[in-house]
């Protein structure tokens, strides 16, 4: 697999995509358009998600679940299989726009990049809003990367990953880590990533979205950027250097009303000079990989990732780098 180059990939799309499609176009989209529309709303969903947390999500046998602490939040250690490298690990950041979802209902996605990793992945549940804002959220993760490196994880042995909002948290992380200059992971995974928080109409794939209705992303980005400078880095990642930045992989559908903030990462990271791997999925909704378990499409994304940390720690050993994920 070639690290730096855009897939868009070409292939029949599957019945069982075909139908997905059509069911979030007439539930989850509409609900949300419901939902995000007043704070009060947004605190509902968000206390609801609590009761989610509740309900143990299923998980093949083989699949272990150990619980974590940090020190302002929590998380839990998801292992895919038996023979995983223990020295190296996935810290992976869930989405939800940032008030909603846990590593419980992400288990979908972190078990299977577990076994695609070759690693354990540490899930982190970072805190989130109405109660809390970006900063929490960033302090979080940060926290839980310096806890890896105190651990015994060399920073060539870690691979950041998150989808939507957290893989907008894995974008910030990496600047963060970079400007502070510590050690930075050997590769990132961003999924359907949020990346531009400034109040932008979002135009592009308005109505050919399946799922997420753009002007809801507006009016959330709106609320979280409120006393913050939304163009700065640390905000919206899209507008922010990359330049140092380890190799990265994003992965998008080509109808979500996300799908130019990722391209536009994936731009100006290649111009900072960072191996970028853009794939780029027709009509696949949003984090498509967390419906891996009827979307055969999601599975082979699985496949697709593991190939690129194999691929991108392949160029880092011929670099003569130490990292290497």
């Amino acid at each position: 697999m070639r690290i730096d180059e855009d897939v868009l990939l070409e292939y029949p799309l599957s019945w069982q995509a075909r139908a997905l499609t059509g069911l979030l176009r007439g539930t989850v989209k509409p609900a949300f358009s419901l939902l995000m529309r007043h704070p009060l709303a947004l605190a509902g969903v968000a206390h609801l998600g609590e009761i989610g947390r509740l309900v143990q999500m299923a998980c093949p046998e083989h699949v272990v679940v150990e619980p974590v602490s940090f020190s302002s939040c929590g998380g839990e250690w998801v292992r895919g299989g038996r023979r995983l490298d223990e020295r190296k690990a996935v810290l992976y950041f869930h989405g939800g726009g940032y008030f909603s979802c846990s590593p419980l209902t992400h288990r979908s996605i972190t078990w299977r990049l577990s076994v695609a990793a070759g690693r354990p992945v540490l899930a982190l549940d970072y805190r989130q809003g109405p109660e809390y804002r970006l900063a929490d959220a960033q302090a979080d993760a940060l926290d839980a990367y310096e806890c890896l490196l105190r651990r015994g994880h060399a920073p060539e042995h870690i691979v950041l990953a998150g989808d939507s909002a957290g893989g907008h948290l894995t974008l910030v992380t990496l600047l963060a880590l970079r400007d502070a200059g510590r050690p930075l992971p050997a590769a990132a995974i961003c999924l359907s990533p949020w990346a531009d928080l400034t109040d932008i109409p979002r135009r592009v794939n308005r109505w050919q979205d399946p799922m997420v209705p753009a002007g809801r992303v507006r009016w959330l980005a709106r609320r979280y950027t409120l006393g913050l400078d939304p163009w700065d880095p640390l905000v919206s990642p899209v507008h922010g250097d990359f330049t140092g930045l380890p190799p990265l992989m994003i992965v998008t559908g080509s109808t979500e009303v996300l799908r130019d903030e990722a391209r536009r990462v994936a731009l100006r990271a290649r111009e900072a000079g960072v191996p970028v791997r853009y794939e780029e999925w027709p009509q696949m909704p949003h984090v498509f990989p967390i419906l891996a378990d009827v979307l055969p499409e999601a599975r082979l994304a699985f496949r697709h990732m593991s190939r690129f940390l194999r691929a991108a720690a392949r160029r880092n050993e011929r670099m003569g780098g130490t990292t290497a994920a």
